[in-house]
């Protein structure tokens, strides 16, 4: 897909990712490193939790989504520059599951002071294959105009 501009965006613009599958391992590596709970890193230990078994950290299913969002959900020609998130788990994250995230532009600000650039808001859900909510996000995202009044917009290197 090209890559889209601030101009390019319209409210009720949808995008969809590939999926992702989270796996034991990466479970118990990630928690181990950041967020080291027994509902995390101990199968047994997790039976008897709130969880009632091995549950990703919530923290995981933020980064995961991340990647799939930047990978192969929102083609912005600059990358996808946060100025602000909201984010819920309703549902724990398993081995096993088949994760992808369905975002929709919500809303559009050009800013008045600098008219190269404004602000979108994007509400995504991160799903399992069967549809479960894993994670509900609105995101607040700087996004540039292809020109601005100098010039084309200068692209960040990766």
């Amino acid at each position: 897909m090209e890559s889209l501009w601030l101009e390019d965006l319209n409210i009720g613009d949808r995008f969809r990712t590939e999926e992702y599958e989270i796996t034991r391992e990466e479970i118990l590596a990630f928690a181990g490193q950041y967020d080291p709970q027994p509902f995390h890193l101990d199968e047994t230990a997790a039976t008897d939790t709130f969880f009632q078994g091995l549950a990703a950290s919530g923290w995981h299913t933020a980064a995961i989504t991340m990647r799939l969002i930047v990978t192969s959900g929102l083609p912005f020609a600059t990358g996808i520059i946060g100025a602000g998130v909201e984010l819920t788990w309703p549902t724990p994250t398993r081995p096993g599951d088949f994760v992808h995230a369905e975002l929709t532009v919500t809303e559009i600000k050009v800013s008045r002071s600098q008219p190269d650039r404004g602000f979108i808001t994007v509400a995504y859900d991160t799903l399992t294959r069967s549809g479960q909510v894993r994670q509900r996000t609105t995101a607040t995202l700087l996004m540039f105009t292809r020109t601005t009044p100098t010039g084309p917009a200068e692209v960040p290197q990766r």
